[in-house]
């Protein structure tokens, strides 16, 4: 039984071993191959390389912008939106104008940041004071707790007083715990 695990193991190790190796192959065979090509290449290449002619190129001359859309370039900025009365109104007001819309714009933005700024800092005491009042309560609560626990403590060690007092009046009597 011994020798059938080592038969196994052995076997095993083989076939991993082919395995690895066939896989390495299988990676490297592109670069391999081509280098090997290559190499084929060069040699044939050395014969035939004089007999080629050069190439010639018989390309068309690149299109211009110019020629393409000539209309583009002569556009000019004034001619842009001539047509929107919105935006003609708003160019025709002046630098001083736009800074003030902006300004106002800028202000109205901060005042309702302020306002909401505002609402958030006053839930958030709200919030506060409510936790405040709930730790109030508990506090109250653990203080009553232990008020009860200590008179309930000193109840007791008076209770176990008078039971000892009484458990020793009880045997001085004859009386005997069983």
């Amino acid at each position: 039984m011994w020798s059938g695990n080592r038969r196994s193991g052995t076997c095993l190790r083989c076939c991993l071993v082919v395995f690895v190796v066939g896989f390495a192959l299988y990676i490297t065979e592109p670069a391999l191959f081509s280098r090997f090509k290559k190499g084929f290449m060069l040699n044939n290449n050395n014969n035939i390389a004089h007999s080629c002619p050069p190439c010639t190129c018989d390309c068309p001359p690149s299109l211009s912008l110019m020629k393409i859309a000539p209309g583009l370039v002569n556009l000019t900025i004034t001619e842009c939106g001539k047509d929107d009365p919105e935006l003609n109104k708003e160019m025709e007001k002046q630098f001083v104008d736009r800074l003030t819309d902006e300004l106002k714009l800028h202000k109205a933005v901060a005042e309702e940041h302020a306002h909401h700024m505002n609402m958030t800092y006053l839930a958030a005491r709200k919030l506060a004071s409510q936790y405040q009042k709930e730790a109030e309560k508990c506090n109250t609560a653990t203080e009553t707790c232990e008020e009860a626990r200590e008179q309930i403590e000193a109840l007791l060690t008076k209770e176990r007083k008078k039971t000892s007092a009484w458990e020793r009046r009880a045997r001085k009597l004859g009386w005997e715990s069983s």
